[in-house]
């Protein structure tokens, strides 16, 4: 591509930006011949489609919540899944954890059963009956691993149930099976 200069393209913040700005994808026009090349994460791809990220092999970047009064279950996790190339946000109680769903608006949320305050299955029932976010998927953590608490998540709402010590296949597993 010797002599094509490409227009310099000016995004807008995050906030204010397109859907497609914000995934970033962008369109470029070459001015020598009127074509339209279309980039995503600086890479030429073929298509519209391509550019949006239509590519059923290819992974998606995820907003995770994790909920969890342990630091070191809250640093584990946040290790294993960045290490996905996922962006995860983090809270130490229920409290914390609905004002990161606002802000946020996670594709996933892990919420620990047994936190101060407001505990996983009251944090669970008030995400689950707001319309906004009732089809977010939520995955409860307990180091129990009893029927009743299982049944209790399910009552408020819960899509999986995960006990700790988790490994890191269990917990890329339930992320896999929310991530669509």
């Amino acid at each position: 591509m010797i002599g094509v200069r490409l227009k310099p393209i000016r995004l807008k913040p995050a906030l204010e930006a397109p859907e497609n700005e914000r995934s970033g994808m962008r369109t470029e026009t070459h001015s020598n011949n009127h074509r339209e090349e279309y980039i995503m994460n600086d890479q030429i791809v073929a298509s519209p489609a391509a550019a949006s990220g239509f590519n059923s092999t290819a992974k998606r970047e995820l907003c995770i919540l994790f909920v969890d009064d342990s630091a070191t279950i809250r640093r584990s996790a946040e290790t294993m899944l960045a290490g996905e190339s996922h962006h995860v946000v983090t809270a130490e109680n229920g409290f914390e954890a609905l004002s990161k769903i606002t802000r946020h608006r996670p594709d996933l949320i892990f919420v620990d059963i047994m936190m101060p305050r407001l505990d996983g299955y009251q944090t669970t029932a008030i995400i689950k009956n707001n319309s906004e976010f009732r089809h977010t998927p939520v995955i409860m953590l307990t180091s129990k691993d009893g029927l009743f608490d299982k049944a209790r998540g399910r009552v408020v709402g819960s899509d999986q149930y995960l006990t700790k010590p988790f490994t890191r296949e269990e917990l890329l597993s339930a992320v896999e099976q929310h991530a669509a």
